[in-house]
């Protein structure tokens, strides 16, 4: 599972034309999932999310986490996150998972999210044609592979 973990003043997922939701300062998070992946991976990644400590305090140094700061979390389901680029120009997205495997990853791991933020996360929806605004604040952007825990 990757996500990629961005620092916002705001964001918000439209899709045909309609604001499905919106956030103020917080996280905006898109996830990935491939075949292999699993409750193992949801469990990690949401505790390592919820504990990231990419917020200033009051020196103006990253040190607070979100569960810290009251933020919000948009989630947004971003299958080419697993896109290889190893051959040719055309990306393969062979290891992206299908969606009768990452549909109920991505719910978990919307549902496992909130439950530890202590409040609702913001979602897109699942294979949608969606228009993903933000505005990043740092700017911050954080890539994390549950496969590849650096």
């Amino acid at each position: 599972m990757r996500i990629v973990i961005q620092r916002v003043s705001r964001a918000s997922v439209t899709i045909n034309g309609e604001c499905k939701s919106a956030i103020e300062q917080g996280m905006l998070i898109l996830v990935g999932i491939e075949e292999a992946d699993g409750t193992e991976d949801i469990d990690w990644l949401c505790r390592k999310t919820v504990n990231l400590r990419i917020f200033d305090d009051e020196n103006g140094v990253m040190n607070k986490s979100i569960l810290e700061t009251g933020g919000n979390i948009l989630v947004i389901s971003q299958f080419t996150l697993h896109a290889s680029t190893r051959k040719g120009n055309r990306p393969s997205y062979i290891k992206a998972a299908k969606p009768e495997v990452s549909v109920p990853l991505y719910e978990a791991f919307c549902r496992k999210l909130s439950a530890a933020l202590g409040k609702e996360v913001g979602t897109g929806s699942f294979g949608a044609d969606m228009k993903v605004e933000l505005l990043n604040d740092g700017p911050v952007t954080i890539c994390i592979d549950s496969k590849n825990k650096e």
